[in-house]
């Protein structure tokens, strides 16, 4: 029995079927790149706009700390007290409060008419050099 004879495609392979099933998984491929990339696009747009609402400026923080700084914002904002995160008062002074996000961040916070406003979150590094005596 003699074997069927390879087609050459307008694209320049051979094969044996209709299409040329190279250059189609390519295209194919190529179009599943491009929904991926705009389906990230707009989760990261997504992302930036979450940033709209905050009191405080978070875009520059890894997207855990900004979880947990809007979780102790939003706490704050209910009443809980600040202490419950392992917040302190600064020594220099009792207005600023200091509450730990990680080892190495920390949110500001100034009390106002008894009750703590979120003011920055800083790196540990920047919250050492701003207390005086340190």
């Amino acid at each position: 029995m003699a074997r069927k004879r390879k087609k050459l495609f307008a694209c320049g392979h051979k094969g044996y079927g209709q299409i040329c099933h190279r250059c189609e998984d390519e295209r194919k491929a190529k179009e599943s790149k491009t929904v991926e990339k705009e389906q990230k696009k707009l989760e990261k747009q997504l992302w930036k706009e979450t940033f709209e609402g905050d009191p405080i400026d978070l875009t520059g923080l890894m997207p855990n700390l900004v979880m947990k700084a809007r979780n102790i914002i939003h706490s704050l904002d209910s009443g809980q007290d600040y202490r419950d995160f392992g917040g302190k008062r600064l020594n220099y002074d009792r207005q600023v409060i200091s509450i730990p996000l990680n080892r190495d961040y920390r949110m500001i916070c100034h009390d106002v008419d008894g009750k703590p406003t979120p003011q920055s979150v800083v790196s540990h590094e920047q919250y050492n050099r701003t207390k005086p005596g340190a």
